[in-house]
């Protein structure tokens, strides 16, 4: 039974599998944004991909015809660099095994990609990784060196069906190496936090929205939000029967959102 969202005034959506599988909408994006400022709900992404930067997200809300601002875009990658900073707050070298994305913005935290002494190893999804990479990755860690990983998501929804994820990486790298990552995404909870700081609304009036109960579900109910589940990307009705916390909503698409709002 859907709870009531009365008093709902800012949303943290994931992206993936709500918004859109790959290149394709999952709503129409107009409306979507036209209904939370009928509503009055200021809103962000929040995302555990970290194969594009804030800039290239910005852009790809642009070709489907709506504006974002830069703001409004949170990454595991951005996360990963807030954690980095507070282990090193001076930056430094560092290993990266992952998007030319996270390259990209851990350089905005003045960490800078190496093969020489690097100070920690950075992971992330990346198709074009190879055995090399692994191999490599693997022995810089196992060397002693600080492990770091954007997320744990196993897999991530596209038009095809369920592709491998970071957690498909991570999990060889965490088995070739025998060391636990540090996790920097969602369900940890920096990215809650930045996304509420950023909102300027408490916890119990916000609403994170997603497709995932290991990742949204779980990381909005630990950050004291309200949440919902989308069935549009991941997880299914049968998931549900045996997970807990159960989300405060389940809607078929995220435009459902607003009848539970009338």
């Amino acid at each position: 039974m859907n709870q009531p969202l009365s008093n709902i005034k800012a949303a943290i959506l994931d992206m993936d599998g709500v918004i859109w599988k790959s290149h394709q909408p999952l709503c129409d994006l107009k409306l979507l944004f036209k209904e939370f400022k009928r509503h009055q709900i200021n809103f962000l992404f929040a995302t555990n991909n970290a194969m594009s930067t804030v800039e290239q997200y910005v852009e790809k809300f642009a070709s489907m015809g709506t504006v974002v601002e830069p703001w409004q875009i949170l990454t595991s990658s951005i996360a990963t660099g807030y954690m980095l900073a507070k282990d090193f707050p001076n930056g430094g070298p560092i290993h990266v095994m992952g998007s030319p994305a996270l390259e990209t913005t851990l350089a905005e935290y003045q960490f800078t990609n190496t093969d020489k002494d690097p100070i920690a190893v950075v992971g992330g999804l990346d198709p074009l990784t190879s055995y090399e990479r692994l191999k490599k990755a693997s022995l810089f860690i196992q060397s002693g060196i600080p492990f770091y990983f954007t997320n744990p998501d196993a897999t991530y929804p596209t038009p095809e069906g369920l592709c491998p994820g970071a957690g498909t990486f991570l999990a060889a790298l965490e088995t070739a190496s025998g060391v636990k990552a540090k996790l920097a995404g969602k369900p940890f909870p920096y990215v809650f936090e930045a996304g509420l700081e950023r909102l300027k609304f408490p916890a119990q009036q916000t609403l994170v929205i997603g497709d995932r109960l290991e990742t949204d579900i779980l990381g909005g109910y630990r950050a004291g939000c309200k949440t919902a589940l989308v069935l549009s990307g991941v997880a299914t009705r049968a998931d549900l029967e045996s997970w807990s916390p159960a989300p405060d909503v389940v809607l078929e698409n995220v435009m459902d959102l607003f009848d539970l709002m009338e």
